[in-house]
C-alpha cells in the first residue's frame, strides 16, 4: 500500500485577508483529503498543528515515505499585498520524483483553479520542506490568501482542492482514482 506524509501548513501566524489563517484552512484541506486517500488505499501520516517546521521535517524523516506533500497558501510582499494570484507548485531541482509529482499536480490543479494559466511548477532549493526531507517532496501554494478573491476561492473549494490533491497522489502511484 502506498504511503505519504501529509504536511498542511503550521503557519497560524499567516492570516487570511478577511479572517482565519493559513494553518486553519490548510488543515481543512488535509482533513478533506483523508477519505479520498483511504478510498484509494493510500496510507498517510500527518503533522500536528502544534509542531514547528523542524519537528514536521524530523517526523517525516523518522520513517521512509515515497512522497511528502506540503499544503500551503501564499502571501505577497507588503508592497504587492492583495494583487497577486496563482498557484505555485515547488519541488527540489535534483528530485526527479518530486518533479514528476509536481507536474502531475499542476496538470490536475489547472482543471479546477480559477486561472489555469497561472498554475506554475517551480524548482526551489530554499524551502526547508523540500531541501531537508528524505522523501521526494512537493509544496503547493494553493492560492494567495492576501487576495480577497483568492482567499474566498480557497474557502469555497476546500473539498475540490482536497480531491484534486488526492487524485494527483493516486496518479503518482499509478492508481486509478476511486471516489469514497
Amino acid at each position: 500500500m502506498p504511503k505519504i506524509y501529509l504536511s498542511p501548513s503550521v503557519q497560524e501566524f499567516n492570516h487570511y485577508i478577511d479572517g482565519g489563517n493559513e494553518e486553519y484552512y490548510m488543515y481543512l484541506i488535509a482533513d478533506a483529503m483523508e477519505p479520498y486517500l483511504r478510498a484509494n488505499n493510500i496510507d498517510f501520516d500527518r503533522n500536528q498543528p502544534q509542531m514547528t517546521l523542524s519537528q514536521v521535517i524530523a517526523d517525516s524523516n523518522a520513517q521512509t515515505y515515497p512522497l511528502h506533500l506540503a499544503v500551503h497558501s501564499n502571501a505577497s510582499s507588503d508592497s504587492a499585498a492583495g494583487k497577486n494570484t496563482g498557484a505555485e507548485i515547488y519541488y527540489y531541482p535534483t528530485s526527479a520524483d518530486g518533479k514528476r509529482f509536481a507536474e502531475i499536480l499542476a496538470n490536475n490543479y489547472k482543471r479546477i483553479y480559477r486561472e489555469p494559466g497561472n498554475v506554475r511548477v517551480i524548482p526551489a532549493t530554499a524551502l526547508a520542506e523540500l531541501r531537508r526531507t528524505k522523501a521526494p517532496a512537493v509544496l503547493i501554494e494553493v492560492g494567495y490568501h492576501d487576495n480577497r478573491q483568492e482567499a474566498q476561492w480557497i474557502r469555497d473549494n476546500i473539498d475540490t482542492i482536497a480531491r484534486t490533491l488526492a487524485q494527483s497522489v493516486a496518479e503518482y502511484f499509478h492508481q486509478d482514482f476511486r471516489e469514497p
